[in-house]
């Protein structure tokens, strides 16, 4: 079995538009071998309110639990977290200033933004919002402005699911705002293996508690009253408020949160010494998924790990 998972070749080109041909890109689906054989650290397997959840063990390969992990439903932001590999595989730079258009605007769910139209940030800006606030105007902004415009980033975005073998993924924009965005959570802890094995910049960002935007001017207007303008630095908090927590050591975050899919999070950490990937779809509530984070990492700390010996792989390379 080691043989069959060494002789997948693990090759990517660097440009976004190399995808709109055949993808040489493979993936060793250690973690579908490993599931079937993954055993709990014990019978204290904690009770999730989210309804599909993996747990995984980068260094074996082995799923540590699972519920409901190869159900499809829809992943809302997590989205962002495909549109940021493809931003930095297309080597674009990240000084380059981009002007948020009306084209940006959330038309499926009519949220808002804190990210004005007509204001001009860089790409290195709208990449930290669209991972760390979730910036949706942000995201679309990314994909409008990367090479061949949203519908050939939205393909791409396809072709690379594939060839990270994220068989039951499919993506029709670039923000997480469509339902129709869906995946399981076997596929998504293949993207955040990638991610985080591939990726500094992304592991940098997502990690982050906070952000905060140079000197911005400020318009606030109250009913009843004229419009003030300040300039002041403007700051965002990180979706994921586990990563502003002490007792967490979390290497890649992601939240996710539209009413079909649910409150979604993917995380990497460092839990127990040891480095997991933790996928929770549709939990209830924000602090239902943060409670499930939580219990998940009490038990792996608790527990007693049962090592496999399953075939190991080295993760997609990005090069």
């Amino acid at each position: 079995m080691k043989a069959a998972f060494a002789g997948l070749l693990l090759l990517w080109l660097p440009a976004a538009h190399a995808l709109d041909g055949p993808t040489s890109l493979q993936w060793s689906d250690r973690m579908n071998a490993s599931a079937a054989g993954a055993q709990a650290f014990s019978d204290a397997v904690p009770e999730l309110a989210s309804q599909s959840a993996l747990v995984y063990d980068q260094a074996s390969g082995q799923v540590l639990m699972e519920k409901n992990a190869a159900m499809q439903t829809p992943i809302a932001s997590i989205t962002k977290l495909m549109t940021a590999v493809l931003i930095l595989n297309a080597d674009l730079a990240l000084d380059e200033t981009i002007t948020l258009t009306a084209d940006d605007r959330d038309t499926l769910k009519g949220t808002g933004s804190r990210l004005g139209i007509g204001a001009r940030y860089s790409r290195g800006q709208l990449l930290h919002l669209a991972l760390i606030a979730s910036d949706n105007r942000a995201a679309h902004a990314l994909a409008r402005t990367a090479p061949g415009g949203t519908e050939r980033f939205v393909a791409n975005m396809n072709r690379m699911a594939r060839a990270l073998g994220m068989r039951d993924t499919v993506y029709v924009e670039p923000t997480g705002l469509s339902s129709g965005n869906q995946s399981t959570a076997h596929d998504l802890a293949k993207l955040v293996d990638y991610a985080y094995a591939n990726y500094p910049e992304i592991r940098q960002i997502s990690s982050s508690g906070t952000y905060t935007l140079g000197t911005q001017r400020v318009v606030v207007k109250k009913k009843h009253q004229a419009k003030r303008v300040y300039y002041r630095p403007v700051a965002f908090h990180n979706t994921n408020r586990l990563t502003r927590m002490d007792d967490w050591h979390i290497g890649l975050s992601k939240t996710g949160f539209i009413n079909e899919a649910g409150h979604c999070v993917v995380m990497q950490a460092n839990v127990a010494q040891r480095d997991v990937i933790i996928v929770l779809l549709d939990a209830g509530g924000n602090n239902s998924r943060a409670g499930d984070a939580t219990r998940i990492k009490q038990w792996l700390e608790t527990g007693t790990p049962q090592q496999t010996r399953e075939a190991r792989f080295t993760p997609a390379s990005r090069m």
